[in-house]
């Protein structure tokens, strides 16, 4: 395991946009096996909270047929995304936003992908269990989300996955208030 994390910050490429999580690609059959774990269909709406080039939302829309949007703070990523998305012929089901992921409207979403980093999981899972419907599937690329314990996780290739669906259990186990009464402790 020490061996791994090492390893990761190495092939991060930090970019200087104000961002919590470092650029790392998620090779293709990472991106295949999170979209079948998230049971992608063509009516999904999928969206990736820091999509850096837009892959994962371009093989929902291109392999799947789902609609989707990605969000990313460093332009030069966004830009790369729109250029996949032409490239693999997908654009009118895509979409891409420069926007902070704590900021993205994600209400639409059916399905969400990250791959982040554990305190920004953290962060993010007040958000993501208050504005998304019951039922939104999420799919994680590894790193979890603190005692919110997956309802599946996976190896592919030596990484984890983990899967969780918004329920209205979760919320009131893992929402607003438990991170409330968390902070209060501190």
């Amino acid at each position: 395991m020490l061996l791994c994390l090492a390893a990761w910050p190495a092939a991060a490429q930090y970019d200087d946009f104000g961002g919590d999580v470092p650029y790392v690609p998620t090779p293709p059959v990472i991106v295949e096996a999170m979209l079948k774990l998230g049971h992608i269909q063509s009516s999904d709406f999928i969206i990736d909270l820091g999509c850096g080039d837009g892959r994962i939302v371009v093989m929902a829309a291109e392999k799947f047929g789902a609609r989707g949007m990605g969000y990313d703070l460093n332009p030069e990523r966004i830009s790369e995304a729109n250029e996949n998305a032409r490239r693999a012929n997908v654009t009118d089901r895509v979409r891409f936003v420069e926007k902070n992921l704590f900021e993205a409207d994600i209400h639409e979403a059916t399905l969400v992908t990250l791959y982040l980093l554990p305190d920004v999981n953290l962060r993010l899972r007040p958000k993501l269990l208050r504005d998304l419907k019951n039922g939104t599937r999420i799919v994680s690329h590894s790193f979890n989300m603190g005692d919110w314990q997956p309802d599946q996780k996976i190896e592919v290739n030596g990484k984890t996955l983990y899967f969780w669906e918004v329920t209205d259990k979760a919320r009131e186990q893992f929402g607003e208030a438990e991170n409330k009464a968390l902070a209060g402790k501190q």
